[in-house]
């Protein structure tokens, strides 16, 4: 267990998107380097998943597996434990990834999709580090970083690229069901189970965040889609994502510039009521 936290401005929550290429260890990158592995600490929600410090370049960047799903372990503990390590971390800019299913009847498997915006679905909605701050979720999904990762995507990526695009976040752990498929259609274009609540946590620490999506499923009822056409995605292209990610981390800044992420956190007029509370972070 790891009493101090480094400090890091970029963080990556893997998915099963780069889940195959043990990210970024296997990345043929001279510019990225491996400072530390296995980290975990201790949190007011138990024990973090396991954590990797790495470099590109002189930006450190924290980065875990899976959005720290495991057993024993609530997705809203693990999410918690997460964000409590990148807040003391001072983390200012989040990459997110993963692998979804259509919604869009025009989507075909391997599109990549960088949405602007999502629906959540979830009964997580009150999953939060201690709830100081008013969230106002416009632009959720940081313009500046989205174009940032959309130039990298054209750059590694010669499929279809999607550059806009809603995200329907559900609750899991099953897939949905054909009727719920055609219920969201018109409404989004993809269907994950990880945006929320770590959209919300990224606001509420002042971090921005974006996310690149791989879809590996069809919709049950758009198309029928076989486990080994997911198994290859996941496995064939695992390495092309994680250079997407490293390529979009050498161009962004650490600070908050042409975004107005930062400032849609306020403070909360129950403030005087959560001053009560004690303070977990």
């Amino acid at each position: 267990m790891e009493s101090k936290i480094p400090q890091a401005d970029f963080a990556v929550i893997g998915g099963s998107g780069t889940l195959s290429s043990n990210f970024p260890a296997n990345s043929t990158s001279t510019d990225v380097k491996i400072l530390a592995d296995n980290l975990k600490f201790q949190t007011p929600y138990g024990e973090s998943p396991a954590m990797r410090l790495f470099s590109v370049g002189d930006k450190n960047v924290l980065t875990v597996k899976m959005h720290g799903w495991r057993s024993g372990v609530t997705r809203a503990d693990a999410s918690r434990q997460i964000f409590w390590i990148f807040r003391n971390a001072k983390v200012k800019r989040i990459i997110a990834e993963g692998g979804v299913g259509t919604v869009n009847k025009l989507l075909d498997l391997r599109d990549v999709i960088i949405p602007d915006d999502y629906l959540d679905l979830t009964l997580r909605k009150d999953v939060m580090l201690d709830g100081r701050y008013l969230l106002i979720m416009r632009d959720a999904l940081c313009p500046k970083m989205r174009q940032i990762l959309i130039e990298a995507t054209k750059k590694h990526f010669n499929g279809r690229i999607f550059i806009r695009g809603t995200y329907a976040v559900t609750e899991g752990r099953h897939f949905e069901s054909p009727a719920e498929v055609s219920m969201l259609n018109g409404h989004a274009d993809i269907i994950g189970q990880s945006l929320a609540p770590e959209v919300y946590l990224a606001r509420e620490i002042g971090a921005c965040y974006a996310g690149i999506y791989f879809t590996v499923n069809y919709g049950e009822g758009i198309k029928v889609w076989s486990h080994q056409d997911m198994t290859d995605i996941f496995f064939d292209d695992a390495p092309m994502i994680g250079e997407i990610i490293l390529e979009t981390i050498r161009n962004l800044d650490a600070e908050h510039k042409n975004c107005e992420c930062l400032s849609l956190r306020k403070e909360t007029l129950l403030k005087d009521v959560y001053d009560k509370v004690s303070d977990k972070g």
